[in-house]
């Protein structure tokens, strides 16, 4: 199968089919009176996310006596099993995920002034707000946020004769081949373009290279600057041989964020979880510093999830109960602290600032950018890029034609909507 095939094969094996949806009467489920809603989260980690959930959960239906379907899903399936759903008429009534925008299109999602107290929307920080607004009305409700920083060994580093982080990618590939060097199964730099979440691994390295996912409105994923920076990973990967063992299918969590944990990685792309989880084990010694870039000013991914609402017949009152109350602040300071995430709303910023250890990602804030998630095409184009941008960084992979393939499927992705 070439390389083109491959990319064909698993886009329409992968891709959300919520349009398709578009028309079709959805299933309704109980309101306020009885029966159940179905609430679907992603699993950010294994010791607080089932925890938090199933508590709220058990809560909320104490107090309104509606029964809480709760599904904990991990982020390697979560886009496959959300389409399943999707495909067999079974949508759930509140949804937690990365992408939103092309369901608000269909009209299969409530807006925030049907599900959501004004207190909430008040409370709601207002670049989230505009970051899950489509046609200027808010469809993906901020659930958490982070931004995405250099984490380095410093036992590595200092071991490798390496004063301090790399600001370029020049010092980087130096640095990189430094800690390889050392031996002992060392690892330069863990790149993770496995299908967990290589979109946003490959947008910072896009991004710190000039190229974006569009130019205006139109897509340019195969523009000569990202042609250029992918072909640097895949140099990274199978030239210089700084990475781990098939980059291309490591995902993020299991892989890439272990492998440091183990003390075994030089560099790695992590966020404020890493640094909680690290604390916790206190085994790696690290520090956290601004993407190497070749672009002056570094640039990194800032990241906000959402929660969204089927519409459903008779749920309305049911979900907006339940959004409610996981809005309380004492609810979702609680969980977003828990987790180590970044906070999404005007009493979780008052309450979180105080703690230094943010410091690092608060001050990336600034100069984060966003996936283009208010695209209604993004949901095919993220998984597109999930499932095939590591193909270019396998032995023989071919970055020039990887990108021109994403960039077709993105084109279409765009028309057919």
């Amino acid at each position: 199968m070439t390389t083109t095939d491959a990319i064909s094969r698993r886009r329409f094996l992968a891709l959300p089919l919520a349009g398709a949806l578009g028309s079709l009467a959805l299933g309704g489920c109980g309101d306020g009176g009885g029966k159940a809603i179905k609430v679907v989260i992603a699993e950010y980690s294994k010791d607080h996310t089932r925890p938090f959930w199933q508590a709220l959960a058990d809560q909320y239906t104490k107090a309104s006596g509606v029964k809480v379907d709760l599904q904990i899903v991990d982020w390697n399936s979560i886009d496959q099993q959300v389409t399943t759903m999707l495909q067999n008429n079974q949508p759930p009534d509140v949804l937690n995920l990365n992408a939103f925008a092309s369901y608000a299109k269909d009209g299969l999602l409530y807006a925030g002034d049907e599900v959501l107290s004004q207190s909430v929307r008040d409370d709601l920080l207002d670049p989230l707000v505009r970051g899950g607004e489509y046609r200027g009305k808010l469809y993906g409700f901020p659930v958490l946020a982070s931004a995405r920083a250099l984490f380095y060994n410093t036992d590595l580093f200092a071991r490798a004769g390496l004063a301090g982080p790399p600001r370029t990618w020049d010092e980087f590939v130096q640095a990189a081949t430094k800690i390889h060097v050392l031996g002992d199964g060392t690892i330069g730099y863990a790149l993770p373009l496995g299908p967990e979440e290589a979109q946003a691994e490959w947008a910072i390295w896009m991004w710190n290279n000039g190229g974006d996912w569009k130019a205006g409105d139109a897509w340019a994923i195969d523009s000569a600057k990202n042609v250029e920076a992918l072909r640097f990973l895949a140099e990274l990967a199978n030239g210089k041989k700084v990475t781990q063992v098939n980059p291309g299918k490591t995902n993020r969590t299991d892989g890439a964020f272990q492998l440091f944990k183990d003390g075994k990685v030089g560099m790695v792309i992590g966020f404020s979880p890493l640094a909680k989880q690290l604390d916790a084990e206190g085994k790696v010694r690290y520090a956290v510093a601004q993407m190497p870039t070749n672009v002056g000013t570094p640039v990194t991914l800032g990241v906000e999830d959402y929660l969204m609402a089927f519409k459903k017949k008779d749920n309305r009152e049911a979900v907006k109960g339940f959004l409610d109350l996981y809005y309380k602040p004492e609810h979702i300071t609680r969980w977003i602290t828990a987790e180590g995430f970044l906070p999404v709303t005007k009493s979780g910023l008052a309450a979180m600032s105080v703690d230094p250890k943010l410091k690092p990602y608060l001050d990336a804030l600034p100069h984060a950018r966003l996936a283009p998630t208010t695209d209604p095409a993004w949901d095919r184009v993220k998984v597109d890029v999930q499932q095939s941008i590591g193909l270019a960084v396998q032995p023989g992979g071919d970055p020039t034609q990887v990108l021109e393939q994403l960039q077709k499927n993105a084109v279409a992705a765009g028309s057919a909507r």
